[in-house]
């Protein structure tokens, strides 16, 4: 693996709140690391796990706030960033808003598109809300009949 991989691995940990392993897990961390290259150039790409380089270690209130500032504040990296986050989630790149690509220039491939037919399988939106995708991945015969099962998160949980 990459140090380049690596980084992107760990701030989609980071902006996504789900563990390496379920983001490996998609199958998807190398394609989803070539689609932001691809729509913003390996430039801004860089830009973007440069900032979170620099972040405050992990630990603390800091980093946290130093996330909303120095990425998701950013009028270069924030878009980008969100972006980024709906990707892991949805399957699909959503088109940077007008008022970015006004600012920093067009791209020819910031257009609104699926990665993948994996991409949407492996959204991990599924998972958050604990259902499974339309049309994959079937639960099984009858399940139908049960409410659904949502996963507790453990920083959430915690407090009860």
């Amino acid at each position: 693996m990459s140090r380049r991989f690596e980084a992107f691995l760990s701030l989609s940990v980071e902006l996504t709140a789900f563990s390496q392993f379920d983001l490996l897990g998609t199958g998807l961390a190398e394609r989803y690391l070539a689609t932001l290259d691809k729509v913003v150039g390996s430039e801004i790409a860089d830009a973007l796990l440069a900032a979170f380089a620099a972040l405050p270690p992990p630990e603390g209130e800091a980093r946290i706030q130093a996330v909303r500032t120095t990425i998701l504040g950013n009028e270069l990296l924030g878009d980008v960033a969100r972006a980024l986050i709906k990707l892991w989630y949805s399957g699909t790149w959503f088109e940077l808003s007008s008022a970015w690509t006004e600012r920093f220039g067009p791209r020819p491939a910031n257009i609104t598109f699926v990665v993948s037919p994996d991409a949407y399988v492996e959204g991990l939106l599924w998972k958050a809300i604990g259902a499974h995708p339309a049309g994959a991945k079937g639960p099984g015969f009858g399940s139908w009949a049960f409410p659904p099962k949502i996963p507790a998160f453990p920083a959430l949980d915690s407090k009860t």
